[in-house]
C-alpha cells in the first residue's frame, strides 16, 4: 500500500461538476492499493497516517499529529502511485490491485481512519476526478507499506 500526504489548508474533489468531499486543515491522501495488501496493512498504515507528526506546534515544529490538530483527511483513491516506468514512455499498472480488489481495502482504509475519530471525505473510486488544494509548507510525504510496516 502507498499513501502520498498531501498537508493542506484544504482540499477539495469534484466529479462532474459537482463537489464530492471537501475539507478543512489536514491531509489529502492519495492512496493506492496493490496485490499483497490486506486488512492488517490497511488498519496499519491508517494508524501511521493518524499518528505522523508532521504539523506544527507553537514553536513551528513539526511535532503534532492529526489528530492532535483535529485535522481531516480528503481520500483520494489512486492506482497511479504504483505505475511502473523503467520500460518504455507508457507506464505500467501490473502492480495496481484490480477495482474488485482494491475497492474494499479503499474503504476499509477511509473506515479505520473513521474508526479513530478522523472526519474522512472522499473522492468517488474509479471516477475522473478534479482535485484542488492549498498544499501547506509543502509537506508532502509517500508512506509505502513494504517500508513502514512489512
Amino acid at each position: 500500500m502507498r499513501v502520498l500526504l498531501q498537508r493542506v489548508m484544504h482540499a477539495s474533489c469534484t466529479v462532474d461538476h459537482q463537489c464530492n468531499g471537501q475539507i478543512e486543515k489536514g491531509y489529502l491522501a492519495l492512496v493506492g492499493i496493490t496485490h499483497e495488501d490486506n486488512i492488517d496493512i490497511i488498519e496499519k498504515m491508517a494508524l501511521k497516517v493518524i499518528n505522523l507528526r508532521v504539523f506544527s506546534d507553537a514553536d513551528d515544529k513539526m511535532n503534532l499529529s492529526l489528530k492532535d490538530i483535529g485535522g481531516s483527511v480528503l481520500s483520494v483513491s489512486q492506482f497511479t502511485l504504483y505505475a511502473d516506468c523503467r520500460k518504455g514512455r507508457r507506464p505500467g499498472f501490473e502492480k495496481s490491485a484490480k477495482p474488485d480488489q482494491a475497492q474494499p481495502l479503499y474503504e476499509a482504509f477511509n473506515e479505520a481512519l473513521r474508526h479513530e475519530g478522523i472526519n474522512v471525505a472522499t473522492g468517488i473510486f474509479g471516477a475522473d476526478m478534479k482535485i484542488e488544494l492549498l498544499n501547506d509548507g509543502p509537506v508532502t510525504i509517500m508512506l509505502d507499506s513494504d517500508e513502514v510496516i512489512r
